[in-house]
């Protein structure tokens, strides 16, 4: 019997990634959506919804919460700061309620979240075990983890994944990194010193199916490759990639001239994250490695 998933945030550049990949591997998924549903066409392994309304009496096995507002939609105000928490943290206790109140338990509830939870840090390691600086970043995914974990009290696991740098050919950062590199512009990002958490869409998809189906699965999972490397370092493999130089840098000034808040951030500090969790659990990486990442990428 196929698995029923519902999955929250489902169109997006990660969502839609895995909404494919978990159709591929035989499961039933419902994507939870905003958008005109007229504009989407159901499949016998696909389908949209609206409202949460219309779902409560299906047989879910798990439900995968990814929505929220983009981040780089625009600058961050205090107006749009608050939006982007409550994109978030609303679904999320929408998603609660209705759960509760579902005739039959999850076997299993991911939600998303980011490595902004450790706030800024220089070059310390950091895994699920460590502590936080404060900051927009760490308020923002605080709110929403203390949001789904208002459900432990459920027979449900619960799963946390904190979301690194996602690359992709068609989504996530690095399409707006290739045309300056090809022109030769893609240097450092201020110091270049700051540290870069990333993961291959494809390892990405891979952990929240792993997730899924391992029943010893709970509590906070890094979702990034097992070898951060400096900006400056991302820069410079992805120039050599390209077989272009990458010396011109965009200074720190102009990057929060352009992008505000969101540069400082997101683009020009950073986090060495590390994948305890997830390598403990038995997950292998296809990509551990940023220039095989790039090569199937770029």
């Amino acid at each position: 019997m196929p698995k029923n998933i519902l999955i929250t945030g489902g169109t997006g550049f990660i969502g839609g990634h895995l909404s494919q990949h978990l159709v591929d591997s035989g499961y039933h998924v419902t994507i939870l959506t905003r958008s005109d549903l007229s504009e989407r066409a159901n499949s016998d392994q696909i389908k949209f919804a609206s409202s949460l309304d219309s779902l409560a009496n299906i047989d879910w096995y798990g439900v995968i919460n990814l929505a929220g507002e983009p981040l780089d939609k625009s600058r961050w105000s205090d107006e749009q700061k608050a939006q982007i928490i409550d994109s978030r943290v609303s679904m999320t206790l929408r998603l609660n309620t209705w759960i509760r109140d579902l005739p039959k338990p999850l076997e299993v509830y991911i939600s998303g979240s980011a490595i902004g939870w450790y706030g800024h840090w220089q070059d310390e390691f950091l895994d699920e075990a460590s502590t936080y600086h404060a900051g927009f970043s760490h308020q923002l995914c605080e709110a929403w983890e203390s949001a789904a974990n208002e459900l432990a009290d459920l027979e449900t696991r619960i799963c946390t994944v904190r979301i690194g740098i996602v690359l992709g050919a068609d989504g996530g950062p690095l399409p707006a990194m290739l045309l300056p590199a090809k022109l030769g512009l893609g240097g450092p990002m201020g110091s270049g010193d700051q540290w870069w958490s990333w993961v291959h869409i494809v390892d990405a998809v891979r952990c929240f199916e792993m997730l899924l189906d391992n029943s010893l699965a709970r509590g906070v999972f890094n979702l990034t490759a097992p070898a951060p490397v400096p900006q400056g370092q991302f820069a410079r493999i992805l120039g050599k990639q390209l077989n272009r130089p990458a010396v011109l840098p965009l200074p720190g000034f102009m990057a929060k001239l352009m992008l505000g808040e969101f540069a400082e951030e997101v683009l020009l500090n950073g986090q060495r994250v590390l994948p305890k969790n997830l390598t403990a659990a038995g997950f292998t990486f296809n990509y551990p490695e940023l220039a095989d990442a790039l090569r199937d990428l770029a």
